[in-house]
């Protein structure tokens, strides 16, 4: 009596990992899918971050050509101001990114089916 090894390629599983040659190219899909969100939301962060020294770098500018207190306090007033603005994008900005990586996760959990409706 043959015994059939449950891994062996000719079921169309990895040997290594048990997982069918789809499940493979699908986990790689998604990886990539991911990488790919990760890069672009690091590199919107990094332009954020060269627009926060480019503000503040301006502000230093604007005080040290400030030649009354008045002209400062409005200097300061708008960057101040800028930032806050830029915060409030951040915010919009993180909860897009953290949104569209959940739903590649999702889709890829749920095998690319849509979620049942209650």
């Amino acid at each position: 009596m043959a015994t059939k090894d449950p891994t062996s390629s000719a079921a169309g599983s990895n040997p290594v990992f048990g997982f069918g040659q789809e499940r493979m190219e699908a986990a790689v899909a998604l990886q990539k899918d991911l990488l790919e969100a990760y890069v672009k939301a690091s590199q919107a962060w990094l332009a954020r971050v060269k627009s926060e020294l480019d503000l503040w770098s301006e502000l230093a500018a604007k005080l040290t050509a400030a030649r009354s207190v008045p002209e400062a306090l409005d200097a300061y007033t708008k960057s101040v101001s800028q930032q806050m603005v830029m915060t409030a994008e951040d915010g919009q900005r993180l909860f897009n990114d953290c949104q569209q990586i959940t739903e590649k996760l999702t889709k890829s959990v749920s095998n690319g089916r849509p979620a049942a409706s209650t």
